[in-house]
């Protein structure tokens, strides 16, 4: 029997888990999007033991909108996790109109969740941000408990923050995704390396993009990226930005936390810093070689390279154990350090101490960490293949990823200039304070008001009465 192509293959997977959702018990009645029944450990829906009065007098004005939120990508510690939770707090706070009700798979007292919003946890096997990983998924059980809560009628609209954890629904509601880039597609053996785990990606956003009635996305680059790898009209993706939390700044005379002094960061040294994945789409081989020919010259005798970012616990695919036999093979054991993941407080610091910040990927869709080093005053070096070179504009130097003479002349001439470095960090200072999450909000309400516009304290089509 012949072999079935792959879009045959994704089309089989693609039907066989709608029939699926279809298909599972109904075994536990939803609750109402306005009930206050109290917790239940044997429940699969758990609403948030806030108090309603607190709401009452934000929400006793006409509430216009309801909508649902996949939240179960909040506790996430990467870039679309941080993205999920600042947009999501600027959006419940400048968005009057609407009432937000957000679904979490997880408890509770895990996370800072904005006490604006009602909160439904549904109650699954395994978070989506433990469960859905390179090397494995979330079960149809735990798919089906996120969707049928989730297809609750009486929302006007839902949102899925990132197409990472989409599920299917089932409801007349007005649908938006979020596809922060196109990585997996352009690179799906660096990132998805199993076949069965391609197909069941590739179904999924498949069914989130046919599903969606607006996709957006971080950049406009990425925008295009879509639009052309999917063929999707232009019209119909729209950008939703990011921006540094307000954490990062400048800070005055900045010293070691005891967190880095552990790793062993020294006040007055020149570092060069890498915050981001493992994966072999981050370029990092190439990095590690470029700076092993820098780090022999003399002048470059006392800079280190900081590479930041979870490898011990990493839902995506990486290859760190790779990285670490090359540094060792170099004999750079000594030169180039690895943190782990750092919190906020922790990195804003190194940030801030680092002579520059270097993101070699091969494609990026925002490119955050870049931001977020801006925002410090930290000048950034990062690959052409993002919109960082829109977004930062003179303020950075660029290189393009697949020619690693050019991430090295780079990186020399930013070291060995204090008058560039200076030049350059005044520059992206100002690009940095030009993006914020409230714009960002904004850009999204905007998205809402385009499917479903408000008119008079109403919204049109509106049958379900509340």
């Amino acid at each position: 029997m012949p072999c079935k192509s792959l879009n045959a293959q994704t089309k089989a997977v693609e039907s066989l888990a709608i029939s699926l959702f279809k298909s599972a018990p109904d075994r536990r009645p939803t609750p109402p999007i306005n009930a206050s029944s109290p917790r239940e450990s044997r429940q699969e829906l758990i609403f948030c033991p806030m108090v309603i009065e607190d709401r009452q007098s934000r929400l006793s004005a006409a509430v216009e909108r309801r909508i649902g939120v996949d939240a179960t990508c909040w506790n996430n510690t990467r870039g679309y996790g941080r993205h999920a939770r600042a947009l999501l707090r600027s959006l419940i706070r400048l968005d009057s109109r609407s009432r937000y009700t957000l679904f979490v798979d997880f408890p509770l007292e895990t996370a800072d969740l904005p006490v604006e919003a009602e909160v439904r946890r549904i109650q699954c096997s395994a978070p989506a941000v433990v469960a859905a990983s390179s090397t494995s998924h979330r079960s149809v059980l735990d798919m089906w408990r996120v969707s049928r809560a989730m297809s609750d009628p009486r929302f006007d609209l839902l949102l899925f923050p990132t197409i990472y954890t989409f599920v299917p629904v089932f409801s007349r509601a007005k649908k938006v995704v979020i596809i922060h880039d196109i990585i997996a597609e352009s690179f799906p053996k660096l990132t998805v390396p199993r076949l069965s785990s391609r197909l069941l990606w590739t179904a999924k956003a498949a069914m989130g993009r046919r599903q969606a009635d607006a996709l957006a996305t971080v950049s406009d680059y990425s925008r295009r990226g879509i639009a052309s790898k999917f063929n999707i009209p232009s019209d119909r993706i729209f950008v939703v930005g990011e921006a540094s939390d307000p954490v990062f700044r400048v800070i005055e005379n900045p010293v070691p936390t005891p967190v880095l002094q552990s790793v062993g960061i020294i006040k007055g040294r020149r570092y060069l810093v890498y915050v981001g994945g493992f994966g072999p789409h981050k370029n990092l081989k190439t990095l590690v070689s470029v700076f092993s020919m820098l780090a022999r010259q003399a002048e470059f005798g006392d800079v280190e390279l900081v590479m930041v970012g979870e490898y011990q616990k990493e839902a995506f695919h990486t290859h760190f154990s790779e990285v670490r036999e090359q540094i060792l093979a170099l004999g750079m054991g000594n030169r180039i350090l690895f943190t782990g993941y750092l919190p906020d407080e922790d990195l804003v610091m190194l940030l801030n101490m680092a002579t520059a910040l270097v993101l070699p990927s091969l494609i990026e869709g925002f490119g955050l960490p870049a931001i977020e080093a801006a925002a410090c005053g930290c000048p950034i070096i990062a690959t052409s293949a993002s919109p960082l070179p829109d977004l930062m504009g003179a303020g950075g130097e660029y290189f393009d990823p697949n020619k690693p003479p050019e991430l090295e002349s780079a990186i020399a001439r930013l070291f060995a200039s204090e008058r560039l470095r200076l030049q350059r960090r005044e520059l992206v200072l100002k690009a940095a304070n030009r993006l914020t999450w409230d714009a960002a909000a904004r850009q999204m309400m905007a998205v809402f008001q385009t499917l479903l516009p408000v008119e008079e304290g109403r919204i049109p089509g509106r049958t379900i009465p509340d």
